[in-house]
């Protein structure tokens, strides 16, 4: 129970009240399991120096070879809303016009920008990236986000009525309905997608419930963008569902001009790695601590976890 707290806390990014909701404790029991886990060195808190978050962007593209790259100072309140304001700015500068196309995927960071509000971009057609999952929690209601993105930029959503994995049978009936087979067809002329970057579901088990049994066991993920998995080197790990999905491809989305990660936990740092090396996004926005992890990793260090 200790470390499953710890790793839903710092590297969930989850407060403590939706931890105590999620595991049927109190939120006291949340807030002395966390105490307990400083005291016994199980997380580490690190009190790094102020940077401007300027050096660290530029250090963040170079290393990575990333497209563009946006930060905001580190900060818990309202941390994945605060996104929404570099998230803005790069689909201001992507030059997008009537009848440019926006993908959006799913998860909580997502959601927040989205929620947080984006620029007016009057024509810009608005789809999703996948199909959409049976699933209450909602930093999964892909259509509601392509259909509030929409009002926010003055634009026009396309939705996908059909479940991310349904069945073999049912996916060839799905892609059948000329309806869907046009939205699909907006996935071959993306301009910039919107997408989140998952942990490995041993890492994040809140979002372990709406995995299968083969994605919950494939060995040395890092992580995953809309249900694509791959290892920190970048190798895109196959799972029985690939064939199945109704999502962005792995090519489509390699193909895609900008496709912005948007992410802030230290604790994401090797996933994102993994997303930028499998060529699944070009162009990171987190906060600074984030930054420092990755470069933490990829300079040979160990990426430190977030205090609270």
């Amino acid at each position: 129970m200790l470390h499953t707290v710890a790793r839903l806390h710092y590297e969930g990014d989850l407060s403590q009240i939706e931890i105590a909701r999620r595991l049927g404790i109190s939120a006291a029991t949340v807030s002395r399991l966390l105490r307990r886990a400083r005291d016994e060195g199980i997380v580490r808190i690190e009190v790094r120096d102020l940077v401007a978050p300027e050096d660290v962007t530029h250090q963040l593209v170079e290393a990575l070879g990333l497209r563009r790259a946006a930060l905001v100072e580190t900060t818990e309140v309202g941390l994945l809303a605060s996104l929404a304001g570099p998230v803005g700015q790069l689909l201001r500068e992507a030059g997008l016009r009537d009848g440019s196309v926006l993908a959006i995927g799913w998860g909580r960071a997502v959601r927040e920008v989205i929620r947080a509000g984006l620029p007016r971009l009057p024509g810009v057609i608005t789809v999703p990236a996948t199909g959409g999952m049976q699933e209450p929690a909602p930093h999964f209601q892909i259509n509601e986000f392509v259909r509030l993105a929409a009002e926010q930029i003055a634009g026009t959503p396309q939705f996908i009525h059909a479940p991310y994995l349904p069945s073999r049978a049912l996916r060839d009936a799905f892609l059948a309905d000329a309806a869907i087979r046009e939205r699909l067809g907006l996935w071959e002329r993306i301009d910039v997608a919107l997408v989140g970057v998952g942990l490995p579901h041993a890492v994040d088990p809140v979002h372990a419930g709406a995995a299968t049994s083969s994605e919950k066991a494939l060995p040395h993920a890092a992580g995953d963008v809309i249900r694509h998995y791959f290892d920190a080197e970048g190798r895109l790990l196959p799972w029985d569902g690939d064939e199945r999905l109704i999502a962005v491809s792995a090519d489509q989305l390699r193909a895609v001009p900008l496709v912005i990660g948007v992410a802030a936990a230290p604790g994401k740092a090797r996933a994102i790695i993994g997303a930028v090396r499998a060529r699944l996004i070009n162009a990171v926005v987190t906060d600074v601590a984030t930054a420092q992890a990755i470069l933490a990793v990829l300079h040979g260090g160990t990426a430190s976890t977030r205090g609270p």
